[in-house]
């Protein structure tokens, strides 16, 4: 009977999410017949693991240090074997800039923007409103802000002194119309779910909450876009070096001709997995139960990624 430690919680902001996914995936993988460990994930990690021994270990950690290439790195040394991306592409995908400059090479459509520090963000609108600003590193809607017409100031949290969410945020034009998001398991993309937020707009409460968002599955778009969607979430996977799964989110101007309104936001190399969570709804939608799902993730887990 293959070992696994489903590793979840951290010390991220996203510490939360990562236990329910992790609780759920561990659930999954003892009824799928895995002797399964539970950790949560501290400073100690790699003692724990160096005397756990499992024979793999499944990462349902979101945020540092789980999606951002250090504990792959940790993982790689001590030979243990593990589910997702690699070190290379957690530490691209998860810097939200530098992961769009290689999207944007290989042909990705991206939102225009820059970055700057937090506390010049906070003094004077940089973009015409309405506008985005989010941390430059962080997921699950975590300290991102959208600055509307009625706003007059920039959102004065970001000079807080409680502000922990890093010194660079990236300001994005914001993109009206639909959000749409489409995994990728292993080298296809699953299905395009279009996420209609029950809140202000797709926040942390919209993504969490029970009945915080409805999601439309299939995507009531075009076939063409539907299929774009698709395109774009396994070329922005391979162009980073993606592993496993990972979900690419999307914002689609439908006032826009063709597919010249679509964008990519972003892609998550460590995508939730909580019961409210997008991959386990996609890949029942595409015939897996969430046991395949979480099996095909231990199968998938290797060296060397």
């Amino acid at each position: 009977m293959k070992h696994v430690a489903v590793l979840m919680g951290g010390w991220s902001a996203e510490r939360e999410v990562s236990l329910w996914s992790g609780k759920a995936c561990a659930d999954a993988a003892e009824r799928a017949g895995y002797r399964v460990t539970r950790v949560d994930v501290g400073r100690d990690i790699a003692t724990v693991l160096t005397d756990l021994k499992p024979d793999c270990a499944l990462n349902v950690l979101h945020g540092r240090p789980g999606e951002d290439g250090t504990l792959q790195g940790l993982l790689e040394i001590i030979g243990i074997p593990y589910s997702h991306s690699g070190v290379m592409a957690s530490s691209v995908a998860i810097q939200k800039d530098i992961a769009k400059t290689v999207l944007k090479a290989a042909g990705v459509p991206m939102p225009g923007g820059m970055v700057v520090s937090r506390l010049e963000a906070a003094k004077q609108h940089l973009l015409p409103r309405p506008y985005v600003i989010k941390p430059v590193a962080e997921g699950s809607s975590v300290g991102v802000f959208i600055v509307r017409e009625d706003h007059a100031h920039p959102p004065q949290e970001l000079t807080s002194a409680d502000w922990k969410l890093g010194d660079r945020v990236l300001v994005e034009p914001y993109i009206p119309g639909k959000e749409l998001t489409c995994a990728v398991l292993g080298d296809r993309a699953l299905g395009v779910i279009e996420i209609v937020a029950n809140t202000k707009f797709y926040d942390y409460e919209a993504k969490y909450a029970p009945g915080g968002s409805t999601h439309l599955l299939p995507a009531p778009v075009s076939p063409e876009v539907y299929a774009e969607c698709q395109r774009l979430a396994v070329l922005a996977h391979r162009a980073l070096g993606c592993r496993g799964v990972s979900r690419a989110d999307f914002r689609y101007d439908d006032s826009q001709p063709g597919l010249s309104g679509l964008a990519c936001l972003e892609v998550n190399t460590q995508p939730g997995m909580a019961a409210t969570s997008l991959v386990p709804e996609l890949a029942v939608h595409a015939g897996m139960t969430f046991e395949q799902l979480v099996s095909w993730m231990i199968e998938d887990a290797s060296l060397g990624r």
